[in-house]
């Protein structure tokens, strides 16, 4: 069969399962694509989870991954690949890249739909994070990259005009716990999956006594899970100022009030991710990361993404996602000081 040219392409399915921070930078390029391409229509399969980071967006639809019961193991994908192909799919664009998606893309192509696969670049990133002959550079984001997968359909994108949703009506619940007075909104996210992503507690807490010290400034604390939504109450208890929003409110409202927020300071982690989607601007902190290898948040300026000192410790990044642990450099993240890190702020407000 012969493969459909661009012009007779009018629906593509788009798969991206996780993590959150991952499925978080394909909203920007999806939201470029409907505005170049408005005859186009869009399916995104992801996690259920996820469907608010879509919502709003026109032409597109949430397909529902079923990851417990209908879509899995093999013969769950092949139910996927028929439920998907259902919809009256012409093409197919892989942004994940991994075994599960390459199987439905597999699939795709044998049916003869046109499909585009995301190189994610393994061979730059290792080079990038390996301790012997690092080779240090700017690695192509993770944009570009999926970017190119629709380019590769037939349908280049320019990322360069971005367009972001209008900031959320916060909802009267949300304006209860944070008072609706016109404040400056903080939102600091000081957790990730890895330790090696964390910026050291007892700074952060210097972080927020000087923010907390203007009145005018609110500082809304991001996180989840039983053991730091305690750490985050401890940390908002001698402020005025300071409001844990962890376990107060539903996903949907969090995402609603991150719209809202004037700046967002988070770790290399989903909620960076999330409030650049929104088009807040984000201040990043890297330990054994390092934005080169293509996880700036999106439209946000390198010189707000404050990296670890380098030439203290040489071998950074020591790798894409911080889950390898490196000897001697657990305190990479103290050579960021809290007086930068709130003049980086400061300068975004």
């Amino acid at each position: 069969m012969a493969e459909l040219s661009n012009s007779q392409i009018k629906h593509i399915a788009v798969m991206r399962l996780s993590a959150m921070g991952d499925v978080a930078m394909t909203v920007p390029v999806l939201r470029a694509f409907v505005k170049q391409y408005p005859t186009v229509k869009l399916t995104v399969i992801s996690r259920p989870f996820f469907k608010p980071f879509f919502d709003g967006i026109p032409n597109l639809d949430f397909f529902a991954f079923d990851e417990k019961e209908r879509h899995k193991g093999f013969f769950g994908l092949l139910r996927l690949f028929k439920d998907v192909k259902n919809l009256k799919i012409d093409a197919f664009a892989d942004l994940h890249n991994v075994l599960r998606s390459k199987v439905v893309s597999l699939l795709f192509a044998l049916s003869g739909k046109k499909r585009a696969v995301v190189d994610k670049g393994r061979e730059g990133k290792k080079e990038l994070t390996r301790a012997e002959n690092k080779i240090f550079k700017q690695l192509p984001s993770m944009f570009e990259r999926h970017a190119k997968v629709f380019e590769e359909l037939g349908f280049p994108l320019d990322l360069s005009n971005p367009l972001f949703p209008e900031k959320a009506k916060l909802s009267t619940e949300i304006l209860e716990i944070i008072g609706n007075e016109n404040s400056k909104l903080i939102g600091i996210a000081p957790f990730a999956q890895y330790n090696s992503k964390v910026y050291p507690l007892d700074l952060m807490k210097d972080v927020i006594a000087k923010l907390a010290e203007n009145p005018s400034n609110k500082i809304l604390l991001f996180g989840g899970g039983k053991k730091e939504i305690e750490i985050l109450d401890s940390i908002s208890e001698p402020y005025e100022n300071v409001i844990n929003m962890a376990g107060k409110i539903k996903f949907q409202q969090e995402l609603q009030l991150i719209s809202n927020l004037d700046v967002m300071l988070s770790m290399d982690s989903g909620n960076a991710h999330i409030a650049a989607m929104f088009g807040v601007k984000v201040v990043t902190l890297w330990g054994a990361t390092h934005p080169y290898a293509g996880f700036l948040p999106f439209n946000q300026s390198l010189e707000n993404a404050l990296t670890s000192d380098r030439n203290q410790y040489p071998k950074l990044p020591t790798s894409v996602y911080g889950n390898k642990i490196v000897e001697g450099y657990a305190d990479a993240m103290r050579t960021i000081s809290p007086e930068k890190i709130v003049n980086s702020i400061q300068s975004q407000l």
